[in-house]
């Protein structure tokens, strides 16, 4: 009898578990998500410095701002394109890109500020950081993109990987860009609400730069850890202790180069550097002699010649009823001065937006003596309000009505101030002017910028006034009155100025330039002066010019 043969089944054999070199897709998701939010937040925050920074240095905050985003969008063009190169290496290579952004974006502030402080230029200094920083931000995302689908391969350990994993990596770009998105909101937030007024420019950029190094390089040398080499590792933790360090120590030292650079923008007399929260404030000059003011680095007072500009300014607009005075900017209370030297002056409203320029314009005593204590003036109320929209609420009230106007604002070439120079703004004035009123508008120089002088001429026009231009001259320290920051007299002396103005009624019929039978005894106007002034205007007069409105608005540097 032959028995059956019985077949054994085959014994099984437990293979080792395979090791992966890094994390799975899912376990490395969340931590890149986070970082990808970090550094679009820095990103952003560097964007904005630059920007910010080239308007105060540079003027022209529209023709900035263009120049800083469109260079940057096209260097992350670039930067991505560029990121191909590194993706056999990624993990390496986005640390060092984060390092170097970190470094580049963090140095930012300090090298633009240094290049116009001590060489008087940074246009160029500009566009080359605009440059690296928008090549460095836009490696990040492809670089990040190729570590996670390495991270998701070495998951499915060789395997075929099932349909909805394939088509994962579509989720995994829209989780990318989201979460570069929302840090990108975060950190423009941040920027004006935080970091300016707590940091400042040049501690927040430095700041900025060792969140993202450390944001950068932690996700590396941790989640990526071993998709490094030993050598690699060494890299990085080196770059990134020296980057750290190198911030450190500019974050130390940024009050003292602050101070030189300063000085080697103003002059060694500064008496007073303060940063209200809206703009620089500085003072020089010495004890003995008159002080200078500063704004945002533009000379708004020279002492010794200030009476020149406030004289001009302000007593051609009084000939006639004064009773009610208004001064749009004048927040050194040198235009208030002037208008209260008539008994006739019954009340003066100064509407101001920055309360720090009054507040130091009423405590430093060389500023207080030079605008004879103006604002402890019963007659005098300051309003601390935007002069656009306080004007639009004035205009309904009917007891706002003002015998004499005067703009005492910044140069129109100055983007800030372009809307108070516009058709519309000149027709709020209007409304709230008496009908025998008169309106005195400081509009640059006749001189220098003949076309940005001729379009207020035609702004007011087109707003229903009729016009008398003149100009008064004078010598000036430090920066020209203009906008463009690359003005400045660089400490070899004195320079002439030209400031020019124009009065206007409301009609057609342009008003007669003269002052009041009882205007006060003037240091340099005088019936003769003011025709040779209007005469000297009139000659810069060139073609018809159209009116600057707040959609088209017309004034340039």
């Amino acid at each position: 009898m032959i028995e059956p043969t019985v077949t054994m089944p085959p014994k099984r054999v437990r293979r080792p578990p395979v090791r992966r070199p890094v994390r799975p897709r899912e376990a490395v998701r969340f931590p890149v998500l986070a970082v990808v939010f970090v550094c679009a937040a820095c990103g952003l925050v560097y964007e904005l410095e630059l920007v910010a920074l080239a308007s105060y240095l540079i003027g022209d905050s529209v023709t900035q701002a263009s120049v800083v985003l469109s260079v940057m969008v096209f260097a992350m063009g670039v930067g991505s394109l560029l990121a191909k190169r590194l993706r056999c290496r990624a993990a390496v290579g986005f640390g060092l890109v984060e390092a170097g952004l970190a470094l580049i974006g963090g140095c930012s502030a300090m090298v633009l500020y240094a290049a116009f402080a001590w060489l008087g230029e940074s246009r160029y200094v500009l566009v080359a950081f605009s440059l690296a920083i928008g090549v460095l931000i836009g490696a990040e995302i492809p670089l990040l993109m190729s570590l996670i689908q390495r991270a998701g391969r070495s998951g499915r350990a060789g395997r075929q990987a099932p349909a909805g994993e394939q088509d994962d990596a579509a989720g995994t770009v829209a989780d990318l860009f989201a979460a570069d998105y929302v840090g990108a909101l975060v950190g423009g937030l941040a920027f004006p609400f935080l970091l300016l007024p707590w940091l400042g420019q040049l501690t927040g950029a430095l700041v900025t730069g060792a969140v993202n190094a450390v944001a950068g390089g932690g996700l590396v040398l941790w989640v990526f850890r071993r998709d490094l080499t030993r050598r690699s590792r060494a890299l990085l933790v080196a770059v990134n202790v020296a980057v750290l360090a190198v911030l450190a120590t500019a974050t130390v030292l940024v009050d003292d180069f602050e101070q030189a650079a300063r000085r080697a923008v103003y002059g060694d007399r500064v008496r007073v550097a303060v940063h209200t929260d809206l703009q620089e404030v500085v003072v020089t000059g010495g004890r003995e002699g008159p002080p200078d003011l500063f704004l945002d680095g533009r000379l708004r007072v020279a002492g010794q010649d200030e009476h020149r500009y406030h004289e001009a300014l302000v007593h051609p607009a009084m000939k006639g009823t004064h009773a009610r005075v208004l001064i749009v900017g004048g927040g050194d209370g040198l235009a208030a001065r002037e208008a209260l030297r008539y008994r006739g002056v019954r009340a003066v409203t100064v509407v101001e937006i920055d309360p720090g320029v009054v507040r130091l314009a009423r405590t430093d005593p060389a500023l207080a003596t030079l605008n004879a204590q103006a604002f402890r003036d019963p007659r005098v109320r300051v309003v601390y309000a935007d002069a656009f929209g306080w004007l639009r609420e004035a205009a309904d009230r009917v007891q706002e009505r003002y015998d004499v106007v005067i703009s005492d604002l910044p140069d129109p070439g100055i983007t800030p101030s372009t809307k108070l120079y516009s058709e519309e703004f000149y027709g709020l004035v209007a409304r709230v002017l008496t009908g025998a009123g008169r309106f005195a508008v400081h509009a640059g120089s006749a001189a220098d910028r003949p076309r940005t002088y001729w379009t207020v001429d035609a702004t007011l026009s087109a707003a229903g006034f009729a016009t008398r231009p003149y100009s008064a001259s004078g010598r000036t320290p430090g920066f020209a009155a203009g906008p463009d920051r690359a003005d400045r007299v660089s400490g070899k002396g004195r320079g002439p100025c030209d400031w020019g103005f124009l009065l206007a009624v409301p009609g057609d019929r342009p008003p007669v330039l003269g002052l009041a039978p009882d205007a006060p005894r003037l240091r340099s106007l005088a019936a003769d002066t003011l025709a040779a002034a209007a005469r000297r205007a009139e000659r810069t007069r060139g073609a018809a010019l159209p009116p600057s409105t707040l959609v088209h608005p017309r004034y340039g540097a």
